[in-house]
């Protein structure tokens, strides 16, 4: 495992940092919107809090490696449509549960809407790169490579009882074998 520099401990620093600076300007702005008439207010709330979960997405998923890009299915289905569509029924009176979503009566943006905005903005990027891979050293990327399987663990079990089922099969197999070709010689 690779020891952390101080490089490391200084971009965690800064990212830790920048989302509880996040969180008390959100507060500031979030008074500002709330006196904005309407669904303006709302958008820009909204848009506030998906550039929160961005920025969430970025601090908690920083490294030294190469970016690894995938398309997640399930983190679109899961967490990026039902954001999507908490935000649009808070602002469309006609869906359902529109009632349940829209902003209270002061004008600012409701808890659900505000945290649907942190999970799309988080779960955009998400979908599309998990992360950065962290580069090791040669050593111990051929150990990972040769034994992909963790002792102990339940996947080393099950390799187990195959490889045990397949030698009683192949005893099994060499016994025929074996009385056959007696009774051939006979």
């Amino acid at each position: 495992m690779k020891k952390p520099n101080k490089k490391d401990n200084v971009n965690l620093f800064f990212s830790a940092f920048l989302v509880l600076a996040f969180i008390v300007c959100a507060h500031f702005f979030t008074q500002f919107t709330s006196t904005l008439t309407s669904n303006v207010g709302t958008i820009i709330g909204v848009a506030l809090y998906v550039v929160f979960g961005l920025l969430l997405f970025y601090a908690t998923r920083v490294g030294d490696g190469k970016a690894v890009k995938r398309f997640s299915i399930v983190t679109l289905i899961v967490m990026v449509l039902p954001a999507l569509y908490i935000i649009i029924a808070s602002m469309a009176t006609g869906l359902p549960f529109h009632d349940v979503f829209a902003s209270d009566y002061s004008g600012s943006v409701s808890l659900i809407v505000s945290l649907a905005g942190i999970a799309l903005g988080y779960g955009i990027p998400y979908t599309f790169l998990s992360g950065f891979e962290i580069e090791s050293d040669d050593e111990t990327a051929e150990e990972v490579s040769d034994s992909s399987v963790l002792e102990g663990g339940i996947e080393a079990d099950l390799l187990e009882d195959e490889a045990e089922e397949s030698t009683e099969s192949e005893e099994a197999l060499d016994e025929e074998v074996s009385s056959e070709e007696e009774s051939s010689v006979e």
